[in-house]
């Protein structure tokens, strides 16, 4: 679904990415994980189309991000709150994201009704505009905003920041029905590895751009996560006799 292939961006001298090649199949659960300016949210920006690359391309379902936009039709993303509308109310909000992908007022309010829960009570009709949301809120209008349309790539970077511990959990298990019931890629960038584990099929770790570590996740994922990031070697558990 996404391949990157000798991708880099260089700054002022200074390469802040470097991936050679990197599949994610459609479906896939992707999660990418790294400390501050490990090249997260630079790859997501390229993958976006945001910042054009040093070298490399980004293909999304075999488009060239870069070169066509016809990626956008079927890719969604919330990257900050820059990606909001200060000026509407989440009600606005939604119906306009609806109509940049073709739902009607009624499509979207069937939508927004699944998230009921997820919404707490503190989104829809509170007659509030997004900026004076708070960023928690803020953050769960823009990751449903996302799934209006049904998009088959979907781009979270952070999802799980500013959100309380009922919230987060939610979102949980929102990524893993989605995924599942429609094939939907999620890309989650996070630095919570607990969260990451739980909800990532695979996992990246990035390390001043470059990727260390291509992690099918299993039960020892989170252990071997903390060691690595703690700079401690993993210890092997001696074996039953």
């Amino acid at each position: 679904m996404i391949t990157a292939t000798n991708i880099t961006k260089v700054y002022n001298g200074t390469t802040v990415l470097n991936i050679e090649h990197l599949d994610i199949p459609a479906g896939q659960n992707f999660g990418l994980v790294g400390n501050n300016g490990a090249g997260k949210t630079t790859f997501f920006s390229l993958l976006l189309d945001l910042i054009q690359p040093t070298t490399g391309n980004i293909f999304n379902n075999e488009i060239t991000v870069s070169q066509n936009e016809e990626w956008k039709s079927f890719t969604a993303s919330f990257i900050d709150e820059s990606f909001l509308i200060g000026y509407l109310t989440p009600e606005e909000y939604f119906y306009f994201v609806g109509e940049l992908r073709n739902r009607n007022k009624a499509d979207v309010d069937a939508l927004l009704a699944e998230f009921e829960d997820f919404f707490h009570g503190e989104i829809l009709g509170r007659k509030k505009y997004l900026r004076d949301l708070s960023k928690g809120n803020q953050k769960k209008v823009g990751i449903v905003a996302t799934l209006i349309g049904d998009p088959r790539v979907v781009i979270l970077d952070e999802p799980f920041a500013n959100l309380d511990p009922t919230t987060q959990i939610r979102l949980k298990k929102i990524i893993r029905e989605r995924a599942a019931a429609n094939e939907t890629t999620f890309l989650i960038s996070s630095h919570d590895l607990i969260h990451v584990t739980e909800v990532c099929e695979r996992i990246v770790v990035l390390d001043k751009g470059e990727v260390v570590k291509d992690i099918q996740t299993s039960e020892a994922t989170l252990r071997e996560l903390e060691d690595y990031f703690s700079g401690e070697p993993m210890q092997h558990q001696p074996e039953n006799i």
